[in-house]
């Protein structure tokens, strides 16, 4: 028995080398893996640095086309306000014209009624001038008539003085002769016969003469009537011509005033025109110069908000999580949130500083809540004044306390109308549940 504590410690003594043996192979076995894993790890991290450099270079690239998506977007809106306006210009050029075609159908309404009145004015007088050229041709009748009647008056009487000068001439003849009394008888009464025949003549005659008197009476009486037409006529001719002058006096000025109308037509449209044209290159150079001061105010904010959380840039527009500016279901600023639009509102006005102030730029603040519906019962009765009153708290802080211009900004709420994440999911409620603000046109 006194020999056993002797062989345990011989055999302590064999085990002990092993063990350190072993001993040694764990740590050389530990030592390789932790190399192992350090070279892994190394391995990771330079994979990890490589994927975040390719990140930032992607996220860069979609900053820029976010950036170039939002000045077309705006070019797109701008070219809409010009459409509009050209479309109500024309509109109101298009009433202008109407009104002019409708005085010009007037204008020629009124000629057509003044040359209707002139073509049957014109149809009397031809009828009055053929009435008068139907009596002077009656009259030239009875004016032969009158010649002829004469003329055989005249031979009556010549006959009557051959007769009385042949019984003159017998007279004489019986005083000079007497002896031949039987001869001179028998042409007495030869003479008286001829004497007879030639006073019933002479009473035919008479009477002939005293029915063309008659007929003399009634020509007359016939040419005053005539001449009375005639002068009618001719006053009624000298009314027509004066009224044909004066409807030609009034076409003209009709006329003339049509060419004015439609050369002011004209010129207002040429000068609206040019209007037009100016104001649209005007439109596009403030455009144009607006795209830079947003270019550069995009990049500076970026820099200033880059690696904060709840924050970021979506198209033309920078974006906060309601949850960093304000607490659940209030419009109060928060102190994390007042600092966060304090930084903001620093950079914009160093770039407002370089804004020339005759471009009409605002800075709009859009609050966007989710679709979970209040109750109703609080300090906000929906999400419409909810969102309204968080933008006015960030436009007021940014007046009040921080002295950005006021006529420089624009607050507007959009209530839960405008997601930018479909769904009804935590993480969708969280992304619309938002606060953005927008470099833009007034």
């Amino acid at each position: 028995m006194a020999g056993a504590p002797g062989r345990r410690s011989a055999q302590g003594a064999a085990i002990w080398p092993g063990f350190l043996d072993l001993m040694t192979s764990l740590v050389m076995v530990l030592m390789f893996v932790l190399t192992v894993f350090m070279i892994v790890q190394f391995a990771l991290r330079a994979t990890i640095n490589s994927q975040g450099d390719q990140l930032s270079a992607l996220n860069a690239q979609l900053a820029s086309l976010a950036d170039a998506l939002g000045m077309e977007r705006k070019k797109t809106e701008g070219l809409e306000a010009q459409v509009g306006t050209l479309t109500a210009n024309l509109a109101a050029r298009t009433t202008a014209l109407d009104a002019a075609n409708a005085r010009i159908g007037d204008f020629q309404a009124q000629i057509a009624t003044l040359l209707a009145d002139a073509k049957a004015q014109a149809a009397d007088l031809a009828a009055t001038k053929a009435d008068r050229d139907k009596a002077s041709a009656t009259a030239a009748a009875l004016t032969l008539s009158l010649a002829d009647a004469r003329k055989k008056a005249e031979e009556t009487l010549t006959l009557l003085a051959a007769a009385e000068a042949a019984k003159k001439k017998l007279a004489d003849d019986q005083a000079a002769a007497m002896t031949e009394a039987e001869r001179q008888k028998a042409l007495l009464a030869t003479a008286n016969a001829a004497l007879s025949d030639e006073k019933a003549l002479s009473a035919d005659g008479a009477r002939q003469v005293e029915l063309l008197n008659q007929q003399m009476v009634a020509l007359r009486a016939q040419l005053a009537s005539l001449q009375g037409l005639l002068d009618a006529a001719a006053a009624k001719d000298a009314d027509a011509k004066v009224q044909i002058e004066s409807l030609g006096t009034q076409l003209n000025a009709a006329l003339a005033q049509v060419a004015t109308e439609q050369k002011a037509r004209a010129d207002l449209e040429e000068a609206e025109r040019k209007r037009l044209a100016a104001e649209a290159s005007s439109l596009k150079d403030q455009t144009v110069e607006l795209a830079k001061y947003r270019s550069e105010f995009f990049g500076r904010l970026s820099a200033v908000l880059a690696g904060r959380p709840g924050v970021h840039v979506v198209g033309d527009r920078f974006v906060f999580s309601s949850e960093v500016l304000f607490n659940p279901g209030s419009a109060d600023l928060s102190p994390e949130g007042k600092a966060q639009i304090a930084s903001v509102t620093e950079t914009l006005k160093s770039v407002a500083g370089e804004i020339p102030t005759d471009l009409p730029w605002i800075i709009r603040v859009d609050g966007h809540t989710d679709n979970q519906p209040l109750s109703g019962f609080g300090e906000f009765k929906d999400n419409w004044q909810l969102s309204q009153a968080r933008a006015l708290s960030v436009v007021r802080y940014m007046q009040g306390d921080l002295g950005f211009p006021p006529d420089r900004l624009a607050a507007t709420g959009f209530g839960e109308y405008q997601p930018v994440a479909p769904g009804d999911s935590l993480e969708a409620r969280a992304q619309n549940r938002r606060i953005e603000l927008k470099l833009t046109e007034r």
